[in-house]
C-alpha cells in the first residue's frame, strides 16, 4: 500500500474516531474487562480528547491520527487479553471491529512521523502474517509486547 492510499484509506477511517471512543467507554463499564485493560482504555480516551499531544488535535486530519493509532493498539491488546466477543457486544458502528482495529493499526504508522510511531509502539511488535482457509494471506490482528531490554 502506497503512502497516498494509506492516507486516504486512513481518512475515512478517521470518521470513526468518536465511535471508538464511545466503544472505549463502553468496555470500561464491562465488569468482564480486566483492571488492566481498563486502566489503558481509560488512558487511550484521556489521550484522544486531549487537544495537545503527539501531534496535536488541532491539525485537521494529522492530528487524529495517532489518537486512532493508539485506541487501536489498545482494543487489540484487549481482544488478546479477553474474548475478542466482547469488543464485538459492544460496538455500534458498521463493520466488524477487530477488523477495522487491525487495519487501522496497520495503515496508521504508515501515516505517522517515525519518532511518534516509535513513541506509540515502542513496547510491542505485530505476530506474523497467517494464512486463512484459502491460502490467502490475511493479516494478524495479534501485537505482542516486546520485553524492556528490547527496546532501543
Amino acid at each position: 500500500m502506497t503512502r497516498l492510499e494509506a492516507k486516504v484509506r486512513m481518512k475515512s477511517l478517521l470518521l470513526f474516531l468518536p465511535r471508538l471512543v464511545a466503544l472505549c467507554g463502553r468496555l470500561l463499564k464491562d465488569k468482564r474487562v480486566p483492571k488492566t485493560e481498563k486502566a489503558l482504555l481509560a488512558g487511550a480516551i484521556v489521550y484522544a480528547i486531549m487537544p495537545f499531544d503527539f501531534i496535536p488535535d488541532m491539525i485537521p486530519f494529522v492530528g487524529q491520527i495517532d489518537d486512532v493509532y493508539l485506541i487501536a493498539l489498545t482494543l487489540l491488546r484487549l481482544v488478546n487479553h479477553t474474548n475478542e466477543d466482547i469488543v464485538r457486544e459492544h460496538w455500534h458502528g458498521g463493520g466488524d471491529i477487530i477488523q477495522l482495529t487491525g487495519s487501522l493499526a496497520r495503515i496508521a504508522p504508515l501515516v505517522l512521523p517515525k519518532r511518534v510511531r516509535r513513541v506509540l509502539s515502542s513496547r510491542i511488535e505485530r505476530a506474523p502474517d497467517k494464512k486463512d482457509a484459502d491460502t490467502a494471506k490475511i493479516a494478524s490482528i495479534k501485537f505482542v509486547e516486546v520485553p524492556e531490554e528490547n527496546i532501543s
